[in-house]
């Protein structure tokens, strides 16, 4: 059954036209994934199905009055009052499914929570409250932006499990691959502002779109082959009538060439008709023939490598935070050399963006000191990507900004390979999506003269030739790495080194990331080990959980790795509920 019916929609923003005659149809109990390439339209269409955006052309139908829809919007899109307000609201209305699904979820006590604790909520507390309060309301239809951005494993593994029992219609943007072959059953991507639907989840979709992009590739050259062979006859015919035209306009005894002339001037005729018939093909197929498949966009990023001066670039020593009774980390000391290469760990809340804010100086510690080197050049890239001036354009926060015209080139050949066309230069920031606004803060950060990188979940919001490529160049680079992030195999690829958050302290791991997984399947606990200990192995396993969900989005499930990697995920989830019991 039919419970929304767009038709020939229609949305430009300026002279940027999103959505160009978007025709879609949701059912109920649908599970629909919407993907496309940032800036694509996947929010705007997703805000006029919701209602609190209008298109310009087209109609949308909604065939059940009072349907109720709950939208989840990115992180990015609240405000700590919102946070507070809806949790204030179901607790005064009792509302138990709330606050059980903010427990599920990792979230414990909120009723008890004050204004400091939502002043301190992660971006990962803030998706989680979202996602308890949106499911609590029992909508309809439920449509989730970027669910998984700043989730940690506990939170995905909810979502994934919740979804599959969840009565009603769901649509959800996101561009993680494992996620979506999870939880969607269609996928509709968004490509040039025209929606494209494909049956079955994400691999099915990544597999069919690269089929039908080979099939059309194979007609195009085939028809390629017959335009050429039409060009060539219609060389010949004209080289036929010219001399036709020439032979019917000798002069010659009246006797001898009237017979000539009219077969010359009748053959002439026949062969512009030919070549005239021959044309309107070449037109018709220009009109009506197969395009040029497009390809997909890549993305590339450079960023250049600095001097290493020195060793030491940050210590710490038995430093301590805390937000009221809550303590994130407590006497805890580290040290980073440069060239580290670290991926800060643990679950939402823990302390990771905290202890970047103590390196960049926007907070202090309660105890102990941390100390970052003068020398330093830092670069931070937020997980805010609101903070970008909404009024100007892309090349004026570029060039202006960060005093660069004397080398615009530069600028201009960096935006073009992170795949900003010439009149997207030119639009607001307030008209990018995050994805894009996420590039332009990278620009930003490339752009700068700077020898460490500290990185708070940068994958968010990017789409994945933009990952991928974001991976290969940080593989490259010599500088200093500090990265937040809950993508598995980002920290994998990335990451030599990890800071581990755990029962209220972080520790350093020296053997890197691989080695610190591999740990959770070699060590055993011995008899009388306490529960500190016990909770040090539920983690080491659930980080490896995190791992392989990583490694199985690289396959698909035909593979003989996804296979291996499924069984090993079972196996990892059994043991882990099985310390769970312990």
């Amino acid at each position: 059954m039919t419970l929304i019916n767009c038709r020939n929609l229609t949305k430009s923003f300026g002279d940027l036209t999103v959505l160009r005659d978007v025709n879609l149809d949701i059912a109920q109990g649908e599970r629909i994934g919407l993907v496309g390439m940032n800036g694509a339209g996947k929010t705007t269409l997703a805000n006029i199905i919701f209602g609190s955006l209008q298109q310009d052309r087209g109609s949308i139908t909604r065939y059940h009055r009072g349907m109720k829809i709950g939208y989840l919007l990115q992180s990015t899109s609240y405000t700590v009052h919102t946070f507070s307000s809806m949790a204030d609201d179901y607790i005064e209305d009792g509302g138990v499914a709330f606050l059980e699904l903010a427990s599920h979820l990792g979230l414990k006590k909120v009723q008890d929570w004050d204004a400091g604790r939502y002043e301190g909520l992660s971006g990962g507390e803030k998706t989680k409250l979202a996602i308890a309060h949106i499911f609590a309301s029992k909508p309809d239809i439920l449509i989730l932006d970027e669910p998984t951005n700043h989730l940690d494993l506990q939170g995905v593994e909810w979502l994934v499990n919740e979804l599959k029992s969840f009565g009603a219609t769901v649509l959800i943007i996101s561009h993680d691959r494992f996620f979506l072959d999870q939880s969607v059953e269609r996928i509709i991507e968004l490509e040039d502002g025209v929606a494209h639907a494909y049956p079955g989840n994400y691999t099915f979709y990544r597999e069919e779109k690269a089929r039908r992009y080979e099939s059309q590739l194979h007609h195009y050259i085939e028809q390629k082959k017959v335009e050429q062979k039409i060009e060539a006859e219609i060389d010949r015919l004209k080289n036929w009538s010219s001399k036709a035209h020439r032979e019917a306009g000798k002069v010659g005894k009246m006797a001898e060439m009237r017979g000539v002339k009219e077969f010359y001037r009748t053959k002439a005729k026949k062969m512009d008709q030919q070549i005239k018939s021959r044309i309107k093909r070449l037109e018709k197929i220009e009109v009506e023939g197969v395009q040029k498949p497009k390809e997909e966009a890549k993305i590339r990023f450079e960023v250049d490598s600095p001097d290493k001066r020195g060793r030491r670039i940050v210590e710490a020593k038995r430093m301590s935070k805390s937000y009221g009774d809550r303590v994130l980390f407590h006497n805890s000391s580290f040290a980073i050399q440069r060239g580290d290469r670290i991926g800060l760990l643990g679950p939402n809340g823990c302390g990771k963006t905290t202890l970047i804010r103590i390196m960049t100086g926007k907070e202090t510690v309660d105890e102990g000191e941390l100390w970052l080197s003068p020398t330093a050049k830092v670069a931070y890239l937020t997980q805010d990507v609101t903070d970008l001036n909404p009024e100007w354009t892309v090349l004026k926060l570029i060039e202006d900004e960060y005093h660069i015209r004397s080398d615009a080139g530069k600028a201009r050949t960096l935006l073009a390979n992170m795949g900003f066309e010439e009149s997207m230069l030119k639009k607001p920031i307030s008209q990018l999506s995050l994805g894009e606004r996420t590039r332009v803060k990278l620009a930003q950060l490339i752009l700068r003269d700077n020898d460490v990188l500290i990185l708070d979940e940068p994958t968010n919001h990017l789409d994945l030739a933009s990952r991928e490529q974001l991976e290969q160049t940080l593989d490259s680079y010599l500088g200093t790495l500090i990265v937040v992030s809950h993508d598995s195999y980002f920290l994998q690829r990335i990451c030599q080194k990890l800071l581990v958050f755990n029962e209220g302290a972080i520790r350093k791991f020296e053997s890197g990331f691989n080695d610190y997984m591999d740990k959770g399947k070699q060590k055993k606990p011995a008899p009388g080990e306490d529960a500190q200990h016990l909770e040090e192995q539920k983690m080491i396993i659930e980080t490896r959980i995190v791992s392989v969900l990583g490694e199985l989005s690289k396959y698909t499930v035909n593979d003989p790795q996804y296979e291996a990697l499924d069984k090993e995920f079972q196996m990892l989830i059994r043991k882990k509920k099985q310390l769970s019991q312990a």
